[in-house]
């Protein structure tokens, strides 16, 4: 690290004030912050001394996600084996999977970094770190097929349209990877879903898996029939189609596990998403006896556990939901924020099936309404106090 360092201060003078690469002190600033701990200090406003900064903070929450990153790339390339009716080993689908998957990473950051170089340069202000979570986020939340050149637009399109607009990072409103992935969906809409896009079924000549093969996800199969060919434990492990990082329920629990550990994420919103999920979906098993349908009879009967696993649920509750600027800000209206977010993402699912990816749209949603609920949360504390004031 000494050499790094020795680096660093030898070129710094070019960057700083009056140096040929004076535009470009942002970018050297985010490398060498990204390295070593910054001697930066806080001249204004309430502030705590700590010894974990921002970067480090999004550098954790990255490290948790690598469960499912290297579950899912396995997942692709064994879904891709299975349409093609070949027998393959761990490293074979591993192998196959990294050349469909780390692709797609690597787009997603050099492009999103890209953005964010730029706007600190014409901004002349320090590169913001939260990037390092939505660069791995956008491709996890992915499916395999789409094209490279679409993670570009969308990953723009969420730098640009999600963030820089409000001001940066710990201003946008909406999380700023399913901002990208609302954006495909919407616009690129054969490219997010049917039965296809969830599995890799080209050949190494590019011809494609014959005719009759289904890709379709746990969820896919639901919403269109009522039932699905996939058992619990399936959905729990991960070994069914879906999006890049979203299928293994028990690589996304060790990041959960990570997050809550190191306390960066939220066990609050965690915990109230699966309640909110359990009780819609506890409602609707109550109530499906009486659905007008044999399809939405059997959707609606499907087990909490199953609901859970399903889709993106699991994925959004621990990694997206958690996102601390989208989310509310106040104990218990982060409470009611998560539990929101699971009672409307199966609400969604169920009732509409042209979005049975409910948990996306779900998000968003109370990602808009997130600074009313803690207004309303410290309105109410304001009365309470006041109450006891005049008592």
């Amino acid at each position: 690290m000494k050499l790094v360092r020795n680096l660093l201060d030898s070129i710094k003078p070019h960057f700083e004030e009056g140096g040929k690469l004076e535009k470009l002190f942002p970018v050297y600033d985010a490398f060498e912050t990204f390295a070593f701990v910054p001697d930066h200090t806080t001249h204004s406003g309430a502030h705590i001394r700590d010894k974990i900064d921002m970067k480090r903070t999004m550098i954790t929450v990255v490290m948790a996600m690598i469960p499912a990153l290297i579950f899912g790339m396995w997942n692709v390339g064994y879904q891709h084996y299975l349409a093609l009716g070949m027998e393959s080993d761990l490293w074979t689908n591993l192998g196959f999977g990294a050349l469909k998957v780390l692709p797609m990473v690597v787009v997603s950051y050099a492009v999103g970094l890209g953005v964010e170089f730029l706007f600190a340069s014409i901004r002349k202000h320090q590169v913001n770190e939260g990037y390092l979570v939505s660069g791995m986020l956008i491709p996890l939340c992915m499916p395999v097929d789409v094209p490279l050149w679409m993670v570009g637009v969308a990953t723009v399109f969420a730098v640009v349209i999600g963030k820089e607009v409000f001001g940066g990072t710990g201003m946008n409103i909406l999380n700023p990877a399913l901002t990208a992935r609302a954006f495909l969906f919407f616009a690129y809409p054969t490219k997010m879903s049917g039965d296809q896009v969830w599995v890799n079924t080209s050949t190494q000549e590019g011809q494609t898996v014959v005719d009759g093969f289904s890709g379709a996800t746990a969820l896919g199969d639901l919403a269109n029939t009522g039932s699905t060919q996939y058992s619990l434990s399936e959905m729990f492990f991960g070994t069914i189609p879906g999006s890049i990082g979203e299928t293994s329920a028990l690589a996304i629990l060790i990041g959960a596990a990570v997050l809550l550990f190191t306390g960066i994420g939220s066990w609050r919103v965690m915990l109230s998403v699966f309640a909110g999920g359990a009780v819609m979906a506890a409602i609707f098993n109550a109530v499906a006896p009486y659905a007008t349908s044999p399809e939405q009879i059997e959707f609606m009967s499907t087990g909490i556990l199953e609901q859970l696993c399903l889709g993106g649920f699991l994925f959004g509750a621990v990694f997206m939901a958690t996102d601390p600027v989208s989310a509310a800000q106040t104990n218990k209206g982060k409470f009611w924020y998560g539990f929101l977010i699971g009672f409307f993402a199966i609400m969604i699912r169920v009732f509409n099936p042209a979005y049975p990816e409910g948990m996306m749209l779900a998000i968003l949603l109370m990602n808009v309404f997130a600074p009313l609920i803690d207004h309303y949360v410290v309105q109410a504390n304001v009365k309470r106090r006041l109450k006891r004031v005049k008592a």
